[in-house]
């Protein structure tokens, strides 16, 4: 039909809200692990070897991190990297 205003749905799941970045995952997993045991990201930072400002801007997802970095925060945390990675 000519003229037909209806929007098209490209896929059933177009209402779907779209997968959190690996960036937004990490952020929710640092903070939640952090939190768990009672530390301030000065402690986290500390004990993984990092500066507070790194895990502040890792956290509010301003900067991309190494695997490096990745794994030595996951080791403060006494987790595997990939349990950082996991949504």
């Amino acid at each position: 039909m000519q003229g037909d205003c209806r929007p098209v749905s490209r896929s059933p799941n177009s209402t779907k809200q779209p997968e959190p970045s690996a960036r937004e995952v990490l952020a929710i997993n640092l903070i939640r692990s952090r939190t768990e045991k009672g530390w301030s990201q000065e402690a986290l930072a500390h004990e993984a070897g990092l500066h507070r400002t790194f895990v502040a801007h890792v956290e509010r997802q301003a900067r991309n991190i190494s695997l490096d970095n990745l794994e030595r925060l996951a080791l403060a945390l006494q987790l595997k990297p990939y349990q950082l990675l996991k949504p």
